[in-house]
Parts: C-alpha cells; sequence; structure tokens
C-alpha cells in the first residue's frame, strides 16, 4: 500500500473526511497514477514544485496583473512547522484571523490535507465579481 492511500485511509479511520471523499481521493490517486507503475508508492517525476495564483484585471480601461509564485516545500514545511505551535498560540493566532475576517483554524491543519488539495488543483473553480477579471489558481 503506497503512503498515500494509507494517509487517506488514516484520515477516515480518524474521522477527518467521510467514505465519499477517501473514495474520490483514492480514485484520484489511481487516474494521477502513470500507466505501468506499480502500487508500491513510487512518486511521479513530475511532480509539482509551486502553486501559482495569476490574475488578470482591467479596471478604469488600464490592465492590471497579479502573479504569485510560491513554492510548495515551503507550505509544506509551514504546515509541518505549525504542529510544534503551543495550543494556546494557535488558539490567539485563530482570534486574530477571525477577527480580521478570515475564519480559519490553524488547529486543523496537517500535513496530509495540503498533499490532498495540492493533489486536487487542476480540479479548482475559482469565481470572480468583476466580469473584466481572470483568476487561475494551478500547480506547477
Amino acid at each position: 500500500m503506497n503512503e498515500q492511500r494509507k494517509d487517506i485511509l488514516d484520515m477516515l479511520a480518524e474521522g477527518k473526511i467521510t467514505a465519499e471523499e477517501a473514495e474520490q481521493l483514492i480514485a484520484a490517486l489511481e487516474r494521477d497514477q502513470p500507466p505501468g507503475a506499480s502500487s508500491l508508492g513510487t512518486r511521479p517525476k513530475n511532480r509539482a514544485k509551486y502553486l501559482r495564483v495569476v490574475v488578470d484585471t482591467v479596471e478604469n480601461g488600464e490592465p492590471g496583473r497579479v502573479n504569485v509564485r510560491v513554492p510548495l516545500q515551503l507550505l509544506r514545511a509551514g504546515v509541518r512547522l505549525a504542529a510544534l505551535i503551543p495550543p494556546q498560540a494557535l488558539g490567539e493566532a485563530n482570534a486574530g484571523l477571525n477577527k480580521s475576517g478570515v475564519p480559519f483554524d490553524l488547529t486543523q491543519l496537517k500535513p496530509e490535507q495540503l498533499e490532498a488539495l495540492v493533489e486536487h488543483l487542476d480540479e479548482m473553480t475559482v469565481e470572480v465579481d468583476q466580469p473584466d477579471a481572470k483568476v487561475r489558481v494551478f500547480c506547477e
């Protein structure tokens, strides 16, 4: 059994995801596996290295562009480091985020969740209220 499949089954056993979500994740793993690859957990050679967010807009007739490229290793390291933060500090950080209008719970952030997110970015849809804006979120 490969490591990613084991992680999915562990999340299911811990109640972090539903059986349906586990099934979708496992199906995505099988779909992304190159032909002829064994199920022994070999990683694809073309593994994504960056999270990319590109926003192209037109405001008052002027084109604008935001282009953010974040190394996924930085995100992975950040998630791992978050596990070292004392619970009281996480509580204070969560309170600060909520006060700023960001309803995010840092205590629920786990490395396996980040990996699942990265693997499914190709299925992500972003809606924008501005008709002249184009937003793309992807891994490369």
